[in-house]
């Protein structure tokens, strides 16, 4: 934990973001984990990884708008993104199944959704604004047969925005969310949304957070992470397993067999770029993978979280500098 605090921490220093956002050394790096700058530049870049039997969830980079026309303009640039992907290749089917299970019945997993953060919709502006505004979003991905996964902030925004998911999802089963297994509420965030049937992505967590909210020791948050996984894979509605860590994915994937689990019913989610020796062996192995593409240019918490998250990313991140 003592290295992803300290990369918090300097990421977080005036000079070193202007550094690496300006330093052009750092712009192949950046370009190697971002898929661009607009949406149609990371629809090209999904096409690509969808041709290899890849999914896709896309990220227009970006969170904490601070005012009502920041909120507002958040949404509708990923209205817009739903339509330009309902426009584009990237809705034909992968040929791998995967199902999930919807009211009551069995639906084919959408090829390439998006993900997006309750902040970016005007959280901070009040929970009720926040809400309207994804209803709408949802209601408009509903039309096009796409889903919209909230992806999980720091704690201070955790209950918030579970209790706006419990709302809205009677009327849009179409979204689903993301629960971080070094949080200590974590297993009985779990119940709910196995209670609810909704789709759970599972992650580690790496946002800085104190002991009395987190697990600080990195082998328990490990514990953790694989119990939740398990409990998820079990009883969950199409559970994303998002990890980059192949003695986790080993471990689960015996859990698999052992539990005679349909690979179809969940899927392992990993970031555009990091790990993408693990992300080939697991598809050519039948599993479900789908490819985390951020894009924009507000990528800079982003890219620093992800190298908190698993300090041996940056080794990942430099090795494929070097290595297609």
């Amino acid at each position: 934990m003592l290295a992803r605090t300290l990369i918090l921490k300097t990421a977080a220093l005036g000079p070193v973001e202007k550094l690496v956002r300006k330093s052009f050394l750092f712009r192949p790096l950046v370009r190697r984990f971002i898929a661009g700058d607009t949406v149609q530049d990371g629809l090209v870049v999904a096409d690509e990884l969808i041709k290899q039997g890849f999914r896709i969830s896309l990220d227009y980079l970006g969170e904490n708008t601070t005012t009502v026309e920041e909120s507002r303009a958040a949404v509708d640039a990923y209205m817009t993104m739903l339509g330009e992907i309902a426009e584009s290749n990237c809705t034909r089917p992968v040929e791998r199944r995967a199902i999930y299970a919807s009211q009551g019945s069995e639906k084919p997993v959408e090829t390439c959704n998006v993900s997006i953060k309750l902040t970016q919709c005007g959280l901070d502006q009040g929970d009720g604004f926040a809400e309207k505004n994804f209803r709408e979003l949802l209601d408009l991905a509903k039309s096009l047969d796409n889903f919209v996964r909230i992806d999980m902030e720091g704690s201070d925004y955790t209950e918030r925005t579970i209790k706006i998911l419990e709302n809205v999802f009677p009327s849009f089963p179409n979204t689903g969310t993301v629960l971080q297994s070094y949080l200590h509420r974590t297993p009985n965030d779990i119940q709910k949304m196995i209670d609810l049937q909704m789709r759970t992505r599972i992650v580690k967590g790496a946002y800085l957070e104190p002991e009395k909210v987190a697990i600080q020791d990195k082998k328990l948050v490990d514990r953790a992470y694989v119990e939740a996984a398990q409990r998820l894979m079990l009883e969950g509605n199409f559970p994303a397993i998002a990890t980059h860590d192949a003695k986790i994915v080993d471990e689960l994937n015996a859990f698999v067999a052992e539990k005679r689990i349909d690979k179809s019913r969940f899927e392992y989610q990993m970031l555009f770029g990091i790990r993408r020796d693990l992300q080939q062996r697991l598809n050519n192995e039948g599993y479900n993978v789908r490819v985390y593409l951020p894009l924009g240019d507000s990528w800079y918490p982003y890219f620093t979280r992800r190298l908190a998250e698993r300090p041996a990313n940056a080794f990942f991140i430099l090795k494929s500098l070097f290595h297609r």
